[in-house]
């Protein structure tokens, strides 16, 4: 096996691009069942931890798979899109709908989880949001997406907040662009005040009926947008 000894760093990163140059190349085909931890690491001239991590990296690449008790087994040849690059070519009227489901859920959770840091953090946003309505299309989207993530923050749960963080920017880029687009900006600097101005009350108030009505007009409203554009 031609691999060849690394350099000092970054290990990982090295380790893993050798590993995947073998199974691109067609040098471990699908099927192949990869050398142990132990022969990989001299090999390489690394660590077990440093092999074992390259092969996890691989592994969430859709590349290699462990089975238990047989070993490491190539599984494809050609690495899974990744999550973000696979938001960033999708049409946005499929991330609005996910963005739909998440934030109405995160804004039921919100109001009955909050506390008051989270309202503070939530009454604060609302207030940059509208500060921001005197700059650029860039920054009151920025400002706006902040707002949002303080709801599904508000939330306190992690899976969410982690999901909603992965789409923002695919979000973000295709909401400045529908700003412009529409003219959302042209007449009302600072569109949708009132409704979030309603959303960050009934979240404090912990009225979660009132949060996810507000919410679920104000996004769909914005969907209807995006499929008559």
């Amino acid at each position: 096996m031609s691999l060849g000894a690394l350099n000092p760093s970054p290990l990982v990163e090295q380790a893993t691009e050798r590993l995947l140059e073998q199974i691109t190349s067609g040098k471990w085909p699908v099927g192949t069942r990869l050398p142990g931890e132990t022969t990989l690491a001299k090999t390489l001239g690394v660590g077990r931890s440093t092999v074992r991590e390259a092969l996890r990296a691989l592994a969430g690449a859709g590349l290699v798979q462990a089975r238990q008790g047989s070993g490491v087994f190539v599984i494809a040849t050609e690495p899974a899109e990744n999550w973000p690059a696979r938001l960033r070519r999708a049409a946005i009227t499929d991330v609005y709908e996910v963005r739909i489901m998440v934030e109405i859920g995160a804004a039921r959770l919100a109001a009955t989880r909050r506390t008051d840091e989270d309202i503070e953090t939530l009454r604060t946003a609302l207030e940059a949001r509208r500060a921001a309505a005197t700059g650029d299309d860039a920054a009151f989207v920025d400002a706006d997406i902040a707002l949002h993530a303080a709801v599904v923050s508000a939330a306190r749960n992690p899976v969410l907040s982690d999901l909603f963080a992965e789409f923002a920017p695919a979000l973000r880029e295709r909401l400045i662009d529908l700003v412009d687009l529409l003219g959302l900006r042209s007449t009302d600097p600072n569109p949708g005040d009132h409704t979030h101005a309603s959303l960050v009350e009934a979240i404090a108030a912990g009225d979660a009926d009132t949060a996810e009505r507000v919410l679920h007009e104000e996004l769909t409203a914005t969907l209807r947008h995006l499929h008559t554009t």
